[in-house]
């Protein structure tokens, strides 16, 4: 079976937890001994945890975890169960009296899709580090893609259902760039040559009838609430053997890819994250990772929506 996933990347485990009642779930990324990590973090609303350790001149360089989730900035209480597992297996950041786990995380607004009341916990990242394996990534409406919306501005009914989507890609002699994405993005998805795929159906609710958010934007007075509901997060990875400052190009890179397959991106309305992690075990050129992250992301953006079904009353690509 070839895996076009996050996986491909050797080390890096995946691992989701679904609840389908109340339409969230997380997606944990298990990393090998010594991944350096970086972050970059675009959007005006993030929810994120474990983050400014990752920048340069920080002390800590290695990760143990990426942990993405639904449930708002409840959700992040799921590293808790994400460092718990850690812990019982010895892996963590050496100290005098034991491991401590490192587990950046983010999270994504989904409180306004299935139950409100249901959000990930530390019981489901425990469980999500249990199903972690180096299979190919189960896409679509799973793991923090569960809940996830494309142009929800005007509700459920008019919006598309996002996901988790991924993508890898070979650039030969053993190094591999790969990107795993969680879309729940204000603006419309687009294809390469900017046509949209997904995003806020018009007042037929058909599809492919969509609004363009760019022009629907531009006749808005002043923004409504829901706008508050939306973001990107993802990670990118590589075998590339990276310093912690060129982890941190990569993510920045990355997110061009987010630019390229999102428009808008970026937004005071989306809390777009991107992690990066390099497992260290072949030299490359940063440039060269950075350029191939982009393209990664982007694919894994689009893959996002294809992979969706539809879920608590918001439709798919496909419906």
């Amino acid at each position: 079976m070839i895996n076009d996933t996050l996986t491909a990347v050797p080390g890096i485990r995946v691992g989701h937890t679904t609840h389908l009642e109340g339409a969230t779930g997380c997606t944990v990324v298990l990393c090998p001994e010594g991944t350096v990590a970086g972050v970059d973090q675009r959007g005006g609303a993030p929810g994120t945890r474990e983050t400014d350790l990752l920048h340069p001149m920080h002390l800590v360089e290695h990760v143990h975890a990426v942990l993405l989730a639904g449930g708002s900035a409840f959700g992040l209480a799921a590293a808790d169960g994400v460092m718990r597992f850690l812990e019982e297996r010895g892996i963590g950041y050496p100290t005098r009296v034991g491991p401590v786990p490192i587990v950046p995380a983010a999270i994504l607004f989904d409180l306004t899709i299935g139950s409100p009341t249901i959000r990930p916990d530390a019981a489901m990242g425990y469980a999500a580090c249990e199903f972690a394996s180096d299979a190919p990534v189960a896409l679509g409406s799973v793991g923090a893609g569960t809940g996830c919306r494309v142009g929800a501005l005007q509700g459920n009914e008019f919006a598309t259902k996002g996901g988790i989507g991924s993508a890898s890609i070979d650039l030969g002699d053993g190094l591999v760039v790969a990107a795993l994405i969680a879309v729940n993005a204000f603006g419309d998805v687009v294809d390469e040559g900017g046509k949209i795929i997904a995003g806020m159906r018009d007042g037929t609710g058909g599809f492919p009838g969509v609004l363009n958010m760019m022009r629907f934007m531009a006749r808005m007075t002043e923004p409504p609430a829901s706008t508050s509901e939306n973001t990107v997060i993802g990670v990118v990875a590589t075998n590339a053997r990276l310093t912690k400052e060129q982890v941190n190009k990569v993510a920045q890179m990355a997110h061009d890819g987010l630019a390229q397959s999102v428009r808008p991106a970026h937004t005071m309305f989306d809390g777009d994250t991107i992690f990066a992690l390099a497992t260290g075990s072949i030299p490359a050129n940063v440039n060269v990772i950075g350029a191939f992250a982009a393209e990664a992301t982007a694919q894994a953006v689009r893959s996002a929506v294809q992979q969706a079904t539809s879920l608590a009353g918001v439709r798919s690509i496909h419906d």
